[in-house]
């Protein structure tokens, strides 16, 4: 039953259902939401706001290096309790191997600096036996340092890393990719004299300590001396490696997307000098996207069996990429950011064929405070879930787990919105006379491993939460019984 102060202020938000549980997940000690997935472990990453997490097994051990954004008017340099100092928010390392139990092992500061500014948001990791001229004793983890540089460090003890090499000179820094069988990474960087914030530098990384760039990349308009209106800037590239021979880059955050597929040879050997016709040479298509969206992540599903078209003579198997925009403002001031999913099967010419979001009713999420809409996916090609489920963080609405083997179809099988802790930092809006600010849920990255669990991460300063799934989402995932 509803009691007569709860039902006063449900007249007036004017609806009792959704506002009042929008309500409710903002207090403190109120319980997750979950359909078909359940917490197995947590780790508060010392209230710092977190970007990238990646999963990395080390021989018997798994460790989770987790990016971090910089830190808060409030709290510019959280005190870690490890050494008893304020740091700037850098990278954390966590002890997953139980992950019932995570383990604090290490946090290395990143560059002084608030919010965007600072910090050392991405984190890849590579075995040095894997690279072809790596120490085959090491794991080098490759993180980016604020707005500055990119750094190499040797993590084969993750308690104690050690410093390799850094790439210092940028004006930004953002989401790379690294293949970790051939060293090539494709930085995500700020080039002094390019016209846009981020570009790609790549980079022959394949021995840590002696880094080669190969050359810059952009759209074509973005290069040094060029002139008129300057394309939207990119976000991040995944490439399928020389198996697959391209890669696939994703522009223009949260407007005037674009996805960009490009023959990966002809990248790293074609002309190094960023002239336009040097720029288009490696490009085998572009699909650009509606003014309202970008592409943020862009995560390559090739070669896909589509049950619904098994009896057909052609087209049994398609190429898909899912595109994930990211939503930037609170409370829903912008269009809604979501998944689409395109049909990419004949290159030239690819298509959009579905898209996803979270029904806004389902939680008045833009009530709730901070953002709503979707940021990222998981990007583990392992195949414990890779071509059946896919995992998107989506802000305040936590994560969902899509079963996409029809991606033309998408379906939505389970999901998980973390409570809210003392550490929950507040997110405001401008409005007459001041702002308004609400304490909110701010799932903002995500990553699997190759046992099944799920890590999602908190840019408001709530943690990392280790989830693994149940009932049906673990049935379309081929998985046994919890």
């Amino acid at each position: 039953m509803i009691g007569r102060v709860q039902l006063a202020a449900c007249f007036v938000l004017l609806a009792c259902g959704a506002s009042a549980l929008a309500q409710k997940q903002q207090v403190v000690g109120a319980p997750p939401e979950a359909s078909n997935m359940k917490l197995v472990g947590f780790n508060d990453l010392q209230a710092r706001s977190a970007y990238q997490p990646t999963i990395h097994h080390q021989g018997d051990r798994w460790i989770a290096y987790i990016g971090h954004h910089g830190g808060t008017d409030d709290v510019p340099a959280p005190v870690n309790p490890l050494t008893g100092q304020a740091e700037p928010n850098g990278t954390s390392i966590v002890d997953v191997t139980d992950p019932a139990r995570p383990k604090y092992l290490r946090h290395l500061p990143g560059q002084p600096g608030k919010y965007e500014s600072g910090g050392a948001q991405m984190v890849r990791v590579c075995d040095g036996k894997s690279l072809p001229k790596g120490d085959p004793n090491a794991v080098y983890m490759l993180r980016t340092f604020g707005g500055e540089a990119h750094e190499i460090w040797n993590v084969a003890d993750p308690s104690n890393p050690v410093l390799i090499t850094r790439i210092a000179g940028l004006k930004d820094t953002h989401k790379n990719w690294w293949e970790c069988d051939t060293g090539i990474a494709y930085l995500v960087s700020g080039a002094p004299d390019w016209r846009t914030r981020r570009m790609t530098q790549i980079y022959d990384l394949s021995d840590p300590a002696q880094p080669r760039k190969i050359r810059d990349f952009g759209l074509p308009g973005q290069e040094p001396g060029s002139t008129g209106a300057v394309p939207t800037e990119l976000h991040g590239p995944i490439s399928t490696g020389p198996a697959g021979n391209r890669v696939y880059f994703g522009y223009g955050t949260n407007k005037g997307g674009i996805l960009q597929i490009v023959d990966r040879e002809k990248l790293l050997g074609g002309g190094k000098e960023p002239t336009p016709e040097n720029l288009r040479y490696p490009e085998v298509a572009k699909l650009p996207m509606s003014g309202f969206n970008g592409a943020h992540t862009t995560f390559p599903m090739l070669d896909m069996p589509i049950t619904e078209f098994a009896e057909d003579k052609d087209g049994k198997t398609r190429d898909i990429v899912m595109i994930v925009d990211e939503a930037i403002l609170n409370e829903c001031a912008e269009a809604r950011q979501m998944v689409w999913f395109a049909d990419v099967t004949t290159e030239t010419r690819p298509m959009m064929i579905s898209s996803f979001t979270v029904p806004e009713a389902g939680g008045a999420f833009c009530q709730r405070g901070g953002r709503f809409g979707s940021h990222s996916s998981n990007e583990s090609m392992a195949p414990v879930y890779y071509k059946k489920l896919v995992f998107i963080a989506f802000f305040n609405a936590g994560v969902r787990v899509l079963d996409i083997r029809d991606p033309y179809r998408p379906k939505e099988v389970g999901y998980f919105i973390p409570a809210i802790t003392q550490a929950t930092d507040k997110r405001c809006i401008p409005i007459e006379g001041g702002e308004r600010c609400k304490v909110a849920i701010q799932t903002n990255n995500v990553e699997t491993d190759d046992r099944g669990y799920i890590y999602i991460v908190d840019r408001a300063n709530t943690g990392m939460h280790i989830l693994e799934l149940t009932g049906a989402a673990r049935a379309a995932a081929g998985l046994p019984r919890n």
